[in-house]
């Protein structure tokens, strides 16, 4: 047994209605790659002999982050397809705080699309090997979108909704976006997609207020990357950003404030709280620094921190969740504790995992994620196996 001392671990506080906060003076017992207890330390005392204990040095202890939306990073991308690839991300992420991650598609031809949800299906399968980040299934971005909001996505492979496509998959893919506006009125794609558990989520969209608050009510129940790729809010047309804001659904939103003035960032929070999931959208270039990189077979230019393709769109992110977590709680005021709810428990429970992921209980997952007051990370624990730090 490992028992983690010496930290400020971050624990679901009865007196905040379970919002996270810091208890003092806790120690996370871990046995078998799961937490086994949190107790006071001093109950250690005694039998501090009987187990090894890895000291945290006065650092935030957390559940490990949950990243729901990424295409890659550290030069390697879900679309590449490939065990090394996978690989690559799964080594890297804990470096970032994160535990567990949905590799992201793109809008390519359905061929490779399928190739890389096959390579994801396959680390599904074997969620220990490697000693990394764990992959919970797949989120299909595009190709059902629309093309005036395409973003970054290739146009070339935008195609209609069907279901057929995404069927051989559905044990894989857990979110899939879509533009409402481009179904013609006929919601049985996203009948089928909630039968299979799909999360079916808004984005990518120029649907007016009208077309997304129906598309609400006929079953899709998330939205990509809030503010980007969406119809904005107008005071004479609220689209799809201003339904999203009116709903009680889940949002994504990527706090790197280059997609998200801070100021959007504390609109955010202030109108959907505790329905914000911070991801980080990120590409391959996230932690290779500037230069030029590749996204879903455009190129694509990083410069001080931000990606570009060659007429100028902005890209995928290239912050890593550390950031977007740091980002994040100097823009709001949040306190650390609450924000971290955003990249854990609040992803875990729509998910249907926080059973096993998204806080620091007995019985779930030793995912565990170290850092300072800054949000550098000290060490990640995925399955109470060290994957980053001494």
């Amino acid at each position: 047994m490992l028992a983690i001392v010496n930290g400020k671990v971050i624990l679901p506080d009865e007196r905040e209605n379970g919002h996270f906060s810091v208890i003092p003076g806790m120690a996370v017992m871990i046995e078998d790659g799961h937490i086994k207890d949190v107790v006071p330390e001093v109950r250690l005392r005694a039998d501090i002999k009987h187990f090894d204990t890895w000291n945290a040095g006065g650092c935030y202890v957390s559940p490990g982050f949950i990243n729901i939306h990424i295409h890659g990073c550290f030069g390697a991308d879900t679309m590449d397809a490939t065990e090394g690839a996978m690989l690559t991300m799964r080594r890297g992420l804990p470096a970032t705080g994160v535990t567990s991650f949905l590799p992201t598609t793109m809008t390519c031809p359905m061929e490779e699309i399928g190739q890389a949800l096959a390579q994801v299906r396959k680390c599904m399968e074997h969620p220990g090997a490697g000693r990394g980040a764990e992959v919970l299934g797949a989120y299909m971005e595009g190709p059902f979108i629309s093309p005036a909001h395409k973003g970054s996505q290739a146009e070339a492979n935008i195609r209609r909704a069907d279901f057929s496509l995404v069927e051989p998959y559905k044990d894989v893919v857990k979110y899939l976006t879509l533009a409402p506006e481009e179904l013609g009125g006929d919601y049985s794609f996203v009948d089928k997609c909630r039968q299979a558990g799909i999360i079916v989520s808004l984005g990518h969209s120029g649907a007016i207020y009208e077309e997304a608050e129906e598309a609400f009510r006929k079953g899709v129940s998330h939205a990509t990357h809030l503010f980007n790729a969406m119809s904005p809010l107008h005071h004479r047309e609220p689209g799809a950003v201003g339904a999203v804001l009116e709903q009680d659904f889940v949002a994504e939103l990527i706090a790197d404030d280059v997609h998200c003035h801070p100021a959007a960032q504390r609109l955010a929070w202030r109108l959907k709280g505790d329905k914000l999931v911070l991801i980080t959208d990120s590409c391959r270039a996230c932690g290779l620094g500037d230069g030029e990189s590749e996204l879903g077979g455009q190129r694509v230019f990083v410069e001080c921190g931000v990606a570009t393709l060659a007429d100028g769109t902005i890209a995928a992110s290239v912050a890593p969740m550390d950031r977007v977590v740091a980002n994040f709680a100097r823009n709001t005021g949040l306190s650390l504790p609450r924000t971290v709810e955003l990249a854990t428990i609040v992803p875990a429970r729509e998910m249907g995992c926080e059973g096993q992921r998204g806080s620091l209980e007995p019985g779930k997952l030793a995912n565990i994620t170290v850092f300072d007051d800054k949000v550098n990370i000290f060490a990640t624990f995925v399955r109470g196996q060290l994957c980053y730090g001494s």
